[in-house]
């Protein structure tokens, strides 16, 4: 995750400790020192939605094995032994779960601050109150185009305005919240909309993530978009985060899975605003790219502990069996070992980059998706053999 509005307005937000911090450099197990990771915790599969990029391949029924209350709280208590700063409650549809708000009372119980992801669709104004009341730190509520765009990629009509009521309802409470927005080739065009929707609509806090191909998502590897109209999308983020900041509009951007974004931008400041870019190149070598496997990972509906929640097929244990801390140090499992010093089993383009320091290999998941070899290079990667320092 990738702060647009840090690095180029120097902005203050909760994130930015955790990502940021001198202390989160040379980290092996979680996001700062003595913290364990942001923990992504697939509540359920369940959802009254059916996305077409869905990572979890959900659907609306219910799904059996999922960890019952019981064992849900031990696990929260388990996190809390670690130190684990946050969990990003997901699913699935996380609020159609019926324990869902005696778990995140159980988890601040513990000191752990809870963030949601959800489709928003369920979030009425007693719904937002009750996110507030139960100390929420943040609702991420997902739209992947405007009207219909969105309703077609969310495969449900009338989910858009469902999605933009749930925002509105947040908004109403004083609930922290923001939208997440995927971009692939259906709806890249709609970045200038979402832009306008934000302002419209107050909206404190966007998320642009790059397609990662996984679960349904894996269907969609020829809809992502090409390498000049990432660079191009990337452009208008950075014109519209610095217009917003122009215009004193507080508002938090972020760009998710794909850490070539932190390098494109500070190879433009690089040429516009050398100072702003020095010191940008210090916040990332503090952040060090992508931190699947040690500053972040994931615990499905059974339990099952993987490297994030787009790359669940690879596992590494199960909370039911053993604590999430024991097994998340546990270096046995090749692919959680190298995930926390993957420089030197990086291949391709990735082995002989110049920005390994500050990318750390990108996204695995794709590697893996396109070529079958988890260390292979991200296909996502849009900079140029020239920029990454490979002659031709």
């Amino acid at each position: 995750m990738i702060s647009i509005t840090k690095l180029l307005c120097d902005s203050d937000n909760f994130g930015d400790s955790l990502r940021y911090s001198s202390g989160s450099r040379g980290q092996v197990h979680g996001t700062v020192a003595g913290r364990g990771p942001v923990v992504v915790w697939n509540t359920t599969r369940t959802c009254n939605l059916k996305c077409i990029h869905c990572y979890s391949n959900s659907d609306h029924k219910k799904y059996e094995g999922e960890l019952n209350t019981v064992e849900a709280k031990q696990f929260i208590e388990d996190l809390a032994d670690f130190k684990v700063p946050v969990i990003l409650f997901s699913g699935g549809e996380p609020l159609i779960r019926p324990d869902f708000f005696e778990l995140v009372t159980y988890a601040k119980k513990f000191g752990i601050r809870s963030t949601v992801s959800t489709n928003g669709t369920l979030i009425t104004g007693e719904v937002a109150q009750k996110l507030k009341a139960a100390g929420v730190g943040y609702v991420g509520i997902s739209l992947d185009g405007i009207g219909e765009n969105n309703d077609r990629f969310r495969g449900h009509q009338g989910a858009f305005e469902a999605a933009l009521r749930g925002i509105r309802n947040c908004i109403a409470v004083g609930q922290r919240v923001g939208l997440r927005f995927t971009i692939n080739r259906h709806n890249y065009q709609e970045l200038n909309d979402i832009f306008d929707l934000v302002e419209k609509e107050n909206i404190p806090r966007v998320c642009f993530y790059h397609l990662v191909y996984s679960g349904r998502g894996e269907e969609m590897i020829d809809q992502d978009i090409s390498h000049a109209e990432t660079r191009a999308a990337l452009d208008l983020i950075i014109e519209r985060t610095l217009d917003f900041h122009k215009r004193g509009l507080q508002k938090e951007i972020l760009t998710v899975d794909n850490h070539a974004d932190a390098v494109y931008l500070y190879l433009k400041l690089l040429k516009s605003d050398p100072a702003r870019a020095e010191k940008v190149m210090e916040l990332l070598q503090h952040n060090g790219g992508n931190r699947t496997g040690i500053a972040i990972g994931e615990v499905d509906w059974y339990g099952n502990v993987h490297p994030d929640q787009f790359t669940q097929n690879h596992t590494f244990g199960n909370v039911r069996e053993r604590k999430f801390g024991e097994i998340w140090t546990d270096m046995t499992h090749p692919i959680l070992a190298g995930l926390k010093d993957r420089k030197p089993l990086l291949k391709g383009r990735c082995a002989s980059c110049r920005w390994l320091s500050i990318c750390n290999g990108n996204f695995r998941a794709r590697a893996e998706a396109v070529s079958g070899d988890f260390w292979e290079s991200d296909p996502a990667c849009y900079l140029t053999d020239e920029e990454i320092g490979i002659e031709a």
